[in-house]
């Protein structure tokens, strides 16, 4: 049986989970509360690390072994959100092209909704081919922040 190692950490957005395998990140979330029991390994440190030091504004590019489960097809979506630069944002329609399934926008809408490295797997960076918000499963007020944070998202009014 495979360990899974787990922890939280405190953001500016509520706490996020981080999982790994001891190897590689797994899966990074926002939840509730924080992780009663956290189970540490050097990858859950260095992703808090990281993550600290992005919700700074130190960081920009995340460079974490990865690991995120998932179909062929999700995995080619999430390769290709790593391609998205801090501060800069893509269409549903744009990561299609990319992934040359120029008719598979929803399709990657659903990859995208499923990226289980929310943040570091920069899914966030995604929006509506008419330049709104869409979907986000941090929630879409997290998103514009995150966005925001990032310098590509209009202030608040």
């Amino acid at each position: 049986m495979n360990t899974i190692y787990q922890a939280s950490i405190d953001t500016e957005l509520g706490p996020v989970a981080i999982y790994s395998d001891g190897e590689t990140l797994q899966q990074v979330s926002f939840i509730k509360k924080p992780v009663s029991e956290p189970s540490w390994c050097p990858v859950l440190r260095e992703t808090a690390r990281q993550l600290e030091d992005y919700f700074a504004g130190r960081l920009r590019v995340f460079d974490l072994p990865l690991k995120p489960r998932g179909t062929s097809f999700q995995q080619s979506v999430w390769e290709k959100l790593q391609h998205i630069p801090y501060g800069k944002l893509a269409s549903y329609g744009d990561i299609a092209m990319a992934i040359n399934n120029p008719k598979g926008v929803r399709a990657v809408g659903l990859a995208n909704s499923k990226n289980p490295i929310g943040i570091v797997v920069p899914c966030h960076r995604v929006i509506g081919a008419n330049g709104t918000l869409t979907g986000y499963a941090g929630g879409l007020d997290k998103k514009a922040w995150l966005l925001r944070h990032e310098g590509c998202w209009p202030a608040q009014d």
